[in-house]
This record gives structure tokens, sequence and C-alpha cells, in this order.
């Protein structure tokens, strides 16, 4: 028996697919090098990332799935869920050798598990876009800090990129201790390791923030206060659309709390 570990990235995790293929040796589990050891007397083969090897599996997965599901594997991978590595490995072995499409064949636990998976992580992807809200420092930088569910970061970015081209800003995941710094030329990941923001909420310090974000923010307050009708109140559907996981991030919930 064998495993595969890697760096946890999903050049790393393509990368330990090629290697599968490569060395024709099939492991019983994938797993990054900080996973769990599940199988106590199996052999550990340490796979590192390698750009070119992950470039040629992905053009093989793009060339096995229609346009409508070429991210498919991707968008699972970023889901984090227990086991989700086996998962799609099984997946792609079909992919691989089978000479019709699998896509639809939902009699197949990991296809229908991987359609189902990817499906949340696009629908969590969609409520960063909803309830991101940016606070203004005084080095002219627009900072949010947030904690999706799922590692979806690399699904949003590009779109806060293109909307906000004229911005620095940085989008940060309190969660996994990353985030995208784009500084109106390039886009890049970093990781903050002095933190001037509180890692629960997402708050900025007031000693960093500029001079009448706070003012803002009650005007935010203030906004919501007056739109929402006490008497038509449905709190129900309210978290139906928005969750209260991501009250703490949204100033305009604060008076809810």
């Amino acid at each position: 028996m064998i495993i595969y570990t890697y760096d946890g990235t999903f050049e790393g995790f393509l990368t330990c697919i090629f290697e599968t293929y490569n060395r024709k040796n099939f492991p019983v589990d994938i797993c990054s090098r900080t996973g769990e050891q599940k199988h106590l007397f199996a052999q550990k083969f340490d796979v590192q990332s390698d750009a070119a090897k992950a470039d040629r599996v992905w053009k093989g997965i793009q060339n096995k799935l229609t346009e409508r599901n070429n991210q498919l594997v991707f968008y699972a991978f970023l889901s984090e869920e227990n086991g989700i590595e086996m998962k799609i490995y099984r997946f792609l072995r079909r992919l691989f050798s089978e000479h019709f499409s699998i896509e639809t064949d939902f009699g197949d636990a990991d296809v229908l598990y991987l359609t189902q998976t990817s499906q949340k992580v696009k629908k969590e992807a969609m409520r960063m876009l909803q309830f991101v809200r940016f606070q203004h420092t005084k080095e002219g930088l627009w900072f949010c800090g947030i904690e999706p569910r799922y590692d979806v970061l690399p699904l949003v970015s590009t779109h806060f990129q293109k909307r906000f081209a004229d911005q620095k800003w940085l989008l940060y995941d309190l969660k996994r201790n990353y985030g995208f710094l784009f500084d109106k030329v390039k886009l890049e990941e970093v990781v903050i390791s002095s933190k001037e923001f509180s890692t629960i909420t997402g708050q900025v310090n007031e000693n960093v923030l500029q001079e009448g974000e706070e003012f803002y923010q009650k005007l935010w307050k203030s906004y919501f206060k007056h739109i929402n009708i006490q008497e038509r109140k449905n709190l129900k559907l309210q978290r139906q659309h928005m969750p209260r996981r991501f009250w703490k991030y949204l100033p305009e919930m604060l008076i809810l709390n």
C-alpha cells in the first residue's frame, strides 16, 4: 500500500495524479502533508509540485470534459471535504479510461458527489460576491476579512480585480490565513504575519482605519435600520438569503446582534 502526499495546492494534487500514472503505482490514499494519517503501515511517497506535470493533467481533463463541466474537478477540490482527493482520483481514472462521457452518470457515487459538491462551492462563491464589505485604511487600502465555508477566494478574486481595477484592495480568508492583494497592476496571493485586524470578525483596528470610515459604517447601519420595516420582519426568509454566519462581517447587520 502506498499513500501520496502533497503540499495541499491544486497544482500539487494534479502532480500526484500525474505521478500515479507515471509510476504505475496506484495509491490507497492521497492527502496533504498535514492531513491525517489513516493507514499506519502504508508506504508514503511525497510528491513535489511540478507546474508542467500539473498542466499536462489539467489539459487532459479539459479534453475529456464538456465546456459546461470543465471546472468540475477544480470546484470540488476547493471544497476541502474529507477524502475529496480520492473521490476526484477515482473519477479521473474513469474519465481517462472510458470512451464515453461519465459526467451525468449519477449512478456512480463519485460522479454524483463531485457534481453536488462543486455546486455547493459555486454557491458559496456567489455569496462572497454578495456579502463582501471592504473597509478603507489610512494607507489607502480597501480591506475585507471573511471566512467562507469553502476555499473560494481563487474563484472570486478576478471578479474584484475587474470591478475595482482602480483601487488597491486585499481580500483575506480568516480561516485559511491567506488572501489576494491587488495593487492596481497585479493580483497576488499573500499571507499576513502581523495582523491589524480581528481574526474573528475581520474588523480593522480603529487606529488603522481611514478617517471617516467609521462614519460611513454608521451610515450603513442607519440606512439599514430605516428601511427595515419591523412589522414585516421575516427572520427565516432573511437568514435564507443572508446566512447568519456572515452577519459579523456586515456593518448593516450588527444592529441585530
